[in-house]
């Protein structure tokens, strides 16, 4: 646990399975009380209290005998559904270019690469039926300073058919959907903060629980169809998302709007 965080270890374990929980994990059943004590490396008390918050607020039920499961309630499918309906359109003049650079210009190590059924939310995204499967590949991308990103991609299986493990670890993933024969044109975005799980914290080397910047990226080619679902955590000491905004319009109905988007990693 991150003792540097002003949360008491309970909460912050409350806080990690709470996101887990709303992201769709442990639909099967919570781990036990032990195993959690040796994931995030506290005394029973604290996992108890971290559970009984989850309990108070309805993401779980505990059951003497049989277990702690998660209660699969329609507002938290609802929380996906509404994060993509609220998907902000981002400008593409710098970012995808930025993007690319990134990938050339920093190590990637692939984790994983599978072709399965995705999750109800990334299927809505990219826009396909049950029975259709995608390419899920697990990346973290480093810098000389060390592990800068861990990176979770869906594509269409017919699109990333033409590349694998070996090309996703020598090439960024937006010229391999181009060498797959599409055109990149549009990109829709969300950035919001999560805090580190296990996996995630061994990954990155930071402490389980502290906070890394997510983004959640879908990419869209010429014809607006969706071509790729992105879910990415960045450590914010290494990683900035920057934006130019200017002032348009009349004195009386000024806004501001994007004249630039960067991605600065170091």
């Amino acid at each position: 646990m991150n003792s540097n965080l002003p949360l008491p270890k309970y909460h912050q374990i409350y806080l990690v399975l709470r996101e887990q929980l709303i992201d769709g994990a442990y639909r099967d059943g919570l781990p036990g009380d032990f195993s959690l004590m040796h994931q995030f490396g506290v005394a029973r008390i604290t996992v108890r209290k971290a559970l009984s918050q989850l309990v108070d607020e309805g993401l779980i039920i505990r059951e003497p005998g049989k277990g702690t499961r998660a209660v699969v309630q329609e507002r938290l499918n609802h929380k996906h559904t509404a994060l993509h309906s609220e998907l902000k359109q981002a400008k593409l003049s710098g970012l995808l270019e930025n993007l690319v650079s990134m990938g050339l210009n920093t190590q990637v190590e692939v984790l994983s690469v599978q072709m399965l059924n995705p999750p109800e939310d990334v299927r809505e995204g990219l826009q396909i039926s049950s029975h259709q499967f995608v390419q899920k590949a697990v990346r973290v991308r480093s810098t000389e300073d060390g592990p800068l990103s861990y990176i979770t991609t869906w594509v269409p299986a017919e699109i990333a058919k033409n590349f694998g493990k070996r090309e996703l670890q020598r090439k960024p993933i937006l010229l391999l959907l181009e060498e797959a024969g599409v055109k990149v044109a549009r990109a829709e975005q969300a950035i919001t903060a999560k805090l580190a799980d296990s996996v995630v914290a061994k990954h990155l080397d930071v402490q389980v629980g502290s906070a890394l910047l997510a983004v959640r990226r879908l990419i869209y080619d010429q014809n607006d169809r969706p071509l790729q679902w992105l879910n990415g955590l960045y450590r914010p000491d290494r990683y900035e998302y920057q934006m130019q905004l200017s002032r348009v319009g009349s004195i009386k109905a000024k806004v501001w709007v994007s004249k630039e988007l960067s991605a600065r990693f170091h």
